[in-house]
């Protein structure tokens, strides 16, 4: 395995280098994708990257979406002959004493997603809460299973061959914030194991957040509904692959 990180930046420039910071003791190449940030983001971005030999920097000229950002990170990862990339938001809510064991877990399935599933702490906002609950309901329904407990946090480590195989099959995976649930379900449609485990997240008061309800909760609607439809043509396999996953839990 050669390991890295991939860390899509928008927006959260002054929170980017305590990311790093947390990330530097591994050891592992860095890839800071700049999604077409404002003069100040770029600024605090631009230092980082200058100030650790383990970054590298993408740059988009224009903001693309944190999808859209995570695909240009992925495919530089693939240039760069990474194997495997843990994915981690820049505005540091998720818990990165987590990192090690989520490689760990990675080591030992290396053919797997490491997924994260968000242990909230008492600030997290409840409207944000009670609609993951019944969003992951329907990842629940379109993967028949529940190897992923939630399907939008930000926290996972990625084997990179099957991710860029989805990212080349001309498949439509949406580049805002419908992406990690669209990646994860596609990527597990083809076959990929998702191994679920949590990760605190927190929400500071004075956090910046990209998510506008109303917009971005159409469409990651509109994500669903596509994966729903894209179901119907996949049942055959999904129905075989959860038969062969209750033989496997039997035999165990």
């Amino acid at each position: 395995m050669k390991c890295g990180f991939v860390i899509p930046v928008y927006n959260h420039g002054s929170a980017l280098e305590d990311v790093v910071k947390n990330l530097v003791p591994f050891n592992y190449d860095i890839i800071i994708v700049d999604d077409g940030n404002d003069e100040k983001n770029k600024a605090f971005i631009n230092d980082v990257a200058q100030k650790y030999s383990l970054v590298t920097l993408v740059t988009r000229s224009a903001n693309g979406g944190k999808g859209q950002a995570m695909k240009d990170g992925v495919r530089k990862a693939h240039e760069m002959g990474l194997t495997h990339i843990l994915q981690i938001d820049s505005d540091g809510q998720h818990d990165a004493g987590r990192v090690g064991y989520f490689w760990e877990q990675a080591q030992k399935h290396p053919e797997a997603i490491i997924c994260g599933y968000p242990e909230y702490d008492k600030d997290a906002p409840k409207k944000r809460v009670n609609g993951r609950k019944v969003a992951n309901g329907w990842i629940h329904f379109v993967t028949l299973s529940k190897d992923i407990v939630d399907a939008m946090i930000g926290f996972r480590v990625y084997p990179v061959d099957p991710y860029i195989k989805v990212l080349d099959s001309g498949t439509y995976i949406d580049s805002r914030m419908g992406y990690d649930i669209d990646i994860l379900v596609h990527m597990y449609w083809i076959g990929v194991p998702v191994i679920s485990e949590p990760v605190k997240v927190s929400y500071p008061s004075d956090g910046v957040s990209n998510f506008r309800y109303f917009r971005d909760t159409m469409r990651i609607s509109g994500t669903y509904t596509r994966l729903c439809l894209g179901m119907i043509p996949r049942l055959p396999k999904l129905i075989a692959m959860k038969i062969k996953r209750n033989k496997a839990a039997k035999r165990q």
